[in-house]
């Protein structure tokens, strides 16, 4: 077992969690490799890892700022975990896919933390997550799509850093979801719980019981439309630093995605070899073999079993677009269509 200080220094200890009654950090043992075999650092895929200790948060916070973390937040069913993966290259950049950390920054500030308090659990929370796995190495997180209200918090506190917002189309949004059966519309109903109970939905023009009578796919389309409207509020504020990638996009052309991607966060990105590996040839979830006509297939069987459906709501939320001043393109884009 590693002793304290070991924890804080070495990244191979991953921040796991963050404790509001110790206010300190525990620690897992998640080594590179490791890190490319799992889609998400959440207990179903870590749980069985080496446990570290409990740090105080006081001691975290000495973690000096290297400087070169970066976001890729999300909308979800968009091609995030394949991407934060193809990021990943040794003297380049290491990925972190959706730590829990981040969503007990989260979990403080919906029980009410104070401002000043949050800020310093992100802050050491960040600075924990941006350690670098290799000399000159970058680190991009992707944080769980709960994490977005607080993305200028995040940016804030490292001012060096950029983001990327990766999202997928309404349209292709609303199949992900009909696509993934009850577990996924109840994902979608849990999301925009929490986004309603941080203020996210203020400006929309709806009341909280309105929900209940909305269908699931409504209730998806709202979340989808609240999430661009964070990231387009954002972008006044942090201009440059956040980009946008449409993930169709993205699919259509991976090597001229990965590349603006990479030239966004500065990296010296070796496209040929990043795309020759795995993320872009297995399923992100599952491993096995995947592929572009493979995805656009099962979509396409989806799309014509819920077509009429998807086309109403698509259509309903342009209205509500419309009303709440939401833009339907995100802002800053890599690529054009």
């Amino acid at each position: 077992m590693a002793d304290a200080a070991n924890f804080v220094i070495d990244p191979e200890w991953l921040a796991h969690r963050y404790a509001d009654g110790s206010d300190a950090f525990s620690f897992v043992h998640v080594d590179r490799i490791e890190h490319g075999m799992v889609p998400f650092l959440t207990d179903e895929y870590i749980g069985n890892h080496e446990i570290g200790g409990e740090v105080s948060a006081d001691l975290c916070l000495d973690v000096t700022d290297s400087g070169m973390l970066h976001y890729l937040f999300h909308s979800a069913f968009c091609g995030s975990t394949m991407l934060i993966r193809a990021l990943e290259q040794k003297g380049v950049a290491m990925g972190l896919s959706e730590p829990m950390v981040l969503n007990d920054v989260v979990g403080a500030r919906r029980r009410g933390a104070e401002p000043q308090v949050l800020a310093r659990i992100a802050d050491g929370a960040t600075r924990l997550l941006g350690r670098p796995f290799g000399p000159g190495e970058a680190v991009v997180v992707k944080p769980s799509n709960v994490i977005n209200p607080l993305a200028q918090l995040l940016l804030g506190l490292r001012p060096q850093a950029k983001a990327v917002f990766l999202h997928a189309p309404l349209e292709t949004f609303l199949v992900s979801v009909a696509k993934k059966g009850m577990h996924c519309r109840i994902w979608a109903r849990e999301l925009l719980a929490g986004y309603l109970s941080e203020g996210v939905l203020d400006t929309m023009g709806f009341a909280p019981n309105d929900f209940f009578v909305q269908s699931d796919l409504q209730v998806a389309a709202v979340g989808w439309l609240a999430q661009h409207h964070l990231f387009e509020q954002l972008a006044t504020r942090v201009g440059s630093r956040l980009a946008s990638l449409d993930a169709d996009l993205m699919l259509a052309d991976p090597a001229i995605a990965l590349g603006a991607v990479a030239a966004h966060y500065g990296f010296k990105l070796d496209v040929t070899e990043a795309l020759a590996g795995p993320a872009f040839n297995r399923h992100s979830k599952s491993g096995e073999g995947y592929s572009t006509e493979l995805r656009q297939s099962d979509y396409d069987r989806v799309r014509a079993a819920h077509d009429e459906e998807i086309a109403m709501v698509a259509s309903w939320a342009h209205l509500v677009a419309d009303n709440a001043g939401i833009n339907f393109a995100a802002p800053n884009p890599l690529l054009t269509s």
